[in-house]
């Protein structure tokens, strides 16, 4: 178990309470993903550092079975399972010949699954841990938002090791099993009436011993470089989500699970659309002979265009539906497009212009301030 879920409150880092809604911890996220993203602080290492705390404790707590997990580790610490001593027992003090601390036990628990183990249960095989989650951003335009597409990402970090394939053994040679805990990765502490689980100490809890280690990785099954990765945006992102590309992460330790590639998605602003969660909104300038007595306008869409009617009367402001022409939802169908009229008033009118004005006034019996003619 890691030992930030122990010392670090992800509630407080995103500012919501413990029990916050999936949609909470969401628009947490996303505010304050944007307030602290690298891009809009020109390479602050603070607002760099506090953007990957922000998105570490959004990985953690979107994840529902993480969340439970980290939910219940915060529990027993908060109830008092690790004062004065390991989960309140006396005589064990977290320390044995400098070995054993609080994240050993957590890790010889192979997650919260292992409770039993820790109190001398069966142990079963070693699980090998898992690999960290790695963070990249993509900044898209606002049509490949919409629509989905295919991006390659440059990741550099640590990735399986080219030449043992992350066995962490020299090609040719294997791991073998661990003697001293039979290949469980855990031995047990004795304590009075009780027995604890702990790492073993001489396969650090893997289970295995590499005799021969690779020459390239040193035995971690690592190494660092460029990887290339391929992913795929979903239809429909929006600004400041997230995307999890599942096991495309740094790898786990001598062959374990990897990590996933969390996709930070940045929209770019559009010059003619705008986005209103499922449905996009665009303004269309008409004039005011248009207004009055009605007309059909071109509307532009993401795709092609389509023609609204102006029914006669329309106000300025008047906004007009378009089925089917915003965002995709789940289950083929998309929401819609959301055109504002806007109405031109014009700035200069020649004197056959204003004298058809001043008779319609006339006609209508509407008021009229006196101006100076306007030459043509």
């Amino acid at each position: 178990m890691n030992r930030a879920w122990v010392e670090t409150d992800y509630y407080s880092i995103l500012g919501v309470p413990n029990g916050a809604s999936k949609d909470e911890i969401r628009r947490a996220y996303r505010k304050l993903a944007q307030q602290h993203h690298p891009d809009a602080n020109n390479g602050d290492e603070k607002a760099e550092e506090r953007f990957k705390e922000v998105s570490e404790a959004y990985a953690v707590l979107s994840d529902d079975e993480k969340r439970k997990e980290y939910d219940e580790v915060r529990r027993l610490v908060g109830t008092g399972g690790y004062r004065d001593g390991a989960f309140g027992f006396p005589g064990f003090n977290g320390q044995r010949g400098g070995g054993t601390n609080f994240e050993d036990i957590f890790s010889g628990m192979g997650g919260m699954g292992g409770l039993g183990d820790l109190f001398g249960g069966g142990a079963g095989p070693a699980r090998s841990a898992r690999g960290r989650d790695v963070t990249t951003t993509v900044t898209l335009d606002l049509p490949d938002a919409i629509n989905g597409v295919s991006r390659t990402v440059r990741i550099t970090g640590d990735t399986s090791c080219s030449r043992c394939g992350g066995a962490g053994a020299e090609p040719g040679t294997s791991p073998t099993v661990c003697t001293t805990c039979g290949g469980s990765g855990r031995t047990n502490l004795n304590q009075g009436l009780f027995s604890f689980a702990q790492p073993c100490p001489q396969c650090a809890g893997s289970g295995q011993v590499i005799p021969t280690p690779c020459t390239t990785c040193r035995g971690s099954g690592t190494e660092r470089r460029v990887r290339t990765i391929s992913v795929k945006i979903p239809a429909g992102v929006e600004d400041g989500a997230t995307v999890r590309a599942k096991g495309k992460g740094a790898p786990g330790p001598r062959g374990g699970q990897p990590g996933d590639l969390l996709i930070q998605v940045k929209v770019r602003p559009h010059d003619q659309f705008g986005r209103k969660g499922d449905h996009l909104t665009s303004r269309a300038v008409i004039g005011f002979p248009d207004a009055a007595l009605g007309t059909q306008i071109e509307v532009p869409t993401l795709d092609e265009p389509v023609r609204v009617k102006i029914p006669a009367g329309t106000q300025p402001g008047t906004q007009f539906r378009v089925k089917g022409r915003g965002v995709p939802r789940k289950g083929g169908r998309r929401g819609d497009l959301i055109v504002t009229v806007d109405v031109e008033v014009p700035r200069r009118l020649s004197r056959k212009a204003k004298k058809a004005l001043v008779d319609y006034a006339s006609i209508t019996g509407e008021p009229l301030t006196e101006e100076e003619d306007t030459d043509e």
